[in-house]
């Protein structure tokens, strides 16, 4: 791909006039609603919760030992998602490859399901969300390349923010579920024993099934993309495609240097992001004394505020544009996290105050950079482009793990992994606020 750079208004997504089935734009969105199973249940609130509980062990020690599997999890994601994003758009197979990726991570989840509540199975529950991890990044990939298949140009905010939402309305509903079943109380409503862990082991069965049915219907509903002649010309082998991605990244460089800086400025906000979810219900467990059931209450509560705050700031960024909704999201994020460690003493009512702030801006800050990114891109090429979205993001994701293991590990205590996750937040603000905002249109060429 040559990238060519125009100085006149962003090309739409999709022509302006065309209108977008709602059956469509919802089958898309379930996907992410389903995403929760995984998003809310598997590697923030319960899950993850449960694997650093003090049935494996010391928890911070198992606190550290999540941040660097998580961290190995990203490089290998790093490596592998642009090729497979830029082999599904040059064979017009990015459903096909949702489908595969989608079904290997509800596979990871049901192998969560024999994770034990002994230090034994520690390891085999750390190496499940790993692998978890990798095939939902890789499958994402696919599904965010969709976005411009179900959105225009005066819709792709409110479209990517409907989905964001649906996500974490769905996020609510599944933890609602499993709370009042099986966690409430002892073994929940329907009284599940607790031995083993099997209330939690059982919560993430549910959670397998959740993440499966509501793959589906993007799979129905939404067409293969059509594929330009001239890329699906390029067909290549998978490690060819390697070349494919430098070429890339150098015309880039060379034609629309703004590009790179967003995705550098993105691949380490976005890893922040990721870690105050993925820490949030390890730190009210295990700093601010949370049980597994107040933990799933605070997780429906943030749930909610983000995904109110999400959707309604969808209009607003297709009103004034991505950047602004990413850079007040951002400030927002630091100052509220920092807040929460520097007034930890005051222990479970500061955490829930401050929490429930930081949760206002983490979903606009995902939406718009999404959008940011989707604004740009050629048709035909949004599997490629979103490929090396993740992966400069996977680049950088070890950053907010390793900072906050880092951090941990130096001071003895969980608490102090919040400053490795804040100073993530910054960096990511920092690089941003330079970045243009999306005034560049990428074009594709055939070679």
């Amino acid at each position: 791909m040559v990238c060519d750079v125009s100085t006149a208004s962003p090309v739409a997504p999709s022509p302006e006039d065309l209108k977008i089935p709602t059956r469509k734009i919802l089958a898309w969105g379930a996907w992410d609603w389903g995403s929760s199973a995984f998003n809310a249940v598997a590697t923030t609130f319960v899950f993850t919760v449960y694997l650093t509980s003090k049935s494996f062990g010391d928890t911070d020690h198992t606190s550290a030992l999540l941040g660097w599997v998580l961290g190995v999890a990203g490089v290998l994601v790093a490596l592998t998602a642009p090729v497979t994003g830029e082999l599904s758009d040059a064979a017009g197979r990015r459903k096909l490859w949702l489908a595969i990726f989608s079904g290997l991570v509800a596979l990871s989840l049901l192998a969560t399901v024999f994770v034990k509540s002994e230090p034994g199975f520690l390891w085999f529950g750390l190496i499940a969300i790993a692998v978890g991890t990798i095939f939902y990044e890789l499958a994402a990939v696919n599904y965010n390349a969709m976005l411009t298949q179900v959105s225009t140009a005066k819709t792709i905010g409110r479209v990517s923010g409907l989905g964001w939402g649906l996500g974490y309305v769905g996020g609510i509903v599944l933890l609602l579920i499993v709370y009042i079943l099986f966690i409430s109380g002892d073994g929940g409503a329907l009284h599940v024993s607790t031995e083993g862990g099997w209330n939690i082991r059982i919560s993430m069965l549910v959670a397998t099934v959740w993440f499966a049915a509501f793959a589906i219907p993007v799979l129905v509903a939404v067409d293969e993309p059509r594929v330009p002649t001239e890329i699906a010309r390029e067909r290549r082998s998978f490690f060819g495609a390697y070349v494919t991605l430098w070429r890339t990244i150098t015309d880039l460089w060379k034609l629309s240097r703004n590009t790179i800086w967003f995705l550098l400025a993105s691949a380490i906000f976005r890893d922040g992001l990721t870690g105050v979810f993925t820490f949030g219900g390890v730190l009210a467990a295990g700093t601010f004394g949370f049980s597994s059931g107040e933990v799933i209450i605070f997780a429906i509560a943030a749930n909610i505020v983000a995904g109110i705050s999400t959707i309604a700031t969808g209009p607003l960024d297709d009103r004034v544009g991505p950047k602004p909704v990413i850079i007040t999201s951002l400030i927002g994020l630091v100052v509220a996290a920092s807040l929460i460690f520097f007034l930890h003493t005051g222990g479970a009512t500061i955490f829930w105050i401050f929490a429930l702030i930081l949760c206002l801006f983490v979903g606009p800050a995902q939406s718009a950079s999404r959008t940011f990114l989707a604004r740009l891109i050629p048709e035909g090429r949004e599997g490629e482009v979103f490929g090396l979205y993740a992966t400069t993001g996977r680049a950088a994701t070890f950053l907010a793990p390793t900072a906050f293991a880092l951090f941990v590990d130096l001071f003895g205590h969980q608490i102090y992994g919040i400053i490795g996750i804040v100073l993530v937040l910054l960096i990511g603000l920092l690089v941003m606020i330079p970045v243009k905002p999306g005034q560049e249109k990428l074009a594709a060429k055939a070679r």
